[in-house]
């Protein structure tokens, strides 16, 4: 591996954003049509981090090779354990093993921070994206049929799942939950 994992900085939002042009471009993984500015990438950027959420980047020799962060699964209080993941990487580093060491890392830190289950909502059914995601753990839950339409066709969306620490096994202790989302 010539490459590290690090906390993604504001610093890196140019470069973030760029990536993420090009795949909502290119690609089926987001179901944007348009891809948004280096203003809207940095308040989502400020709204996770300020959720106490992990945001992490890959980086060789200065270069972003890409970038994965979890968020809220959904934003209703009973769903506050469950975090979904993203993973994006740049046209060039495909294939390496970074998805993998993105989405394990990202794995590892919302478990520590006492997270019990992990979604992916894999757009367009990508071969490689539930490859990676059974890979690590996450388990089929479904499909959706025919939800999005882009690039001048319908597409699904895979729903995966993973448990994070002890899961369903045990009740979450409120007091320590992880976000700052549902607090108060």
């Amino acid at each position: 591996m010539t490459y590290t994992l690090r906390d993604a900085m504001p610093t890196d939002l140019e470069a973030i954003t760029g990536i993420y042009r090009e795949s909502v471009k290119n690609g089926v993984a987001s179901f944007e049509l348009t891809p948004p500015d280096l203003a809207e990438m940095s308040r989502r950027f400020s709204a996770l981090k300020d959720g106490g959420y992990p945001y992490i980047v890959a980086e060789e020799r200065g270069d972003l090779l890409g970038y994965a962060y979890a968020g809220a699964y959904r934003t209703r209080p009973a769903y506050r354990w469950a975090v979904e993941d993203s993973i994006y990487l740049a046209e060039g580093a495909r294939g390496r093993g970074i998805g993998r060491a993105l989405l394990a890392e990202i794995i590892a830190r919302c478990t520590a921070l006492g997270f019990r289950q992990m979604i992916g909502i894999i757009g367009g059914n990508h071969p490689a994206s539930v490859a990676l995601h059974k890979a690590l753990g996450f388990e089929h839950a479904g499909t959706l049929k025919a939800v999005g339409f882009k690039h001048g066709g319908w597409l699904d969306t895979t729903i995966m799942q993973r448990a994070l620490g002890e899961g369903r096994e045990t009740d979450p202790d409120p007091s320590r939950y992880p976000g700052t989302l549902y607090s108060g």
